[in-house]
């Protein structure tokens, strides 16, 4: 696989796994990373991203949904704002509180911040374990 193939796959992966959708990015990190260690930053960028925008799927899938429906994790959300979305990275709960903070309609923008913020230092920690 090329290197651009491969950071297209980072990207995908990392997206999806920020989604509802199951799937490991660190895995593909990995695998990039030991194949091609010169794209250390670039992969870190194309991952964060990636995972940011999933993660900011699911805020706008939350945004979505009728005010009605009572949702799991809303009240950690609510109770600690926008800065709870830095563990977003987390398996499981990650998706949870995404929905979540979209649900309660929190500032977008710094839902994005603390998403970006969040993945990024899960990626560094990765990276920094591999090269």
């Amino acid at each position: 696989m090329t290197e651009s193939a491969s950071l297209l796959s980072l990207f995908a992966s990392s997206f999806l796994a920020a989604t509802l959708l199951p799937g490991g990015s660190e895995a593909v990190l990995f695998a990039v990373l030991k194949s091609y260690p010169e794209t250390l930053w670039t992969a870190l960028a194309v991952a964060t991203l990636g995972n940011t925008l999933g993660g900011m799927v699911s805020f706008g899938m939350g945004w979505l949904l009728p005010q009605t429906q009572q949702l799991k994790h809303v009240e950690k959300v609510r109770k600690f704002g926008t800065p709870v979305l830095l563990l977003s990275w987390v398996p499981l709960i990650g998706d949870a509180l995404c929905l979540a903070a979209g649900w309660l309609r929190l500032n977008w923008w710094q839902a994005l911040l603390y998403i970006a913020i969040g993945k990024f230092a899960r990626y560094w920690v990765i990276a920094a374990a591999v090269v």
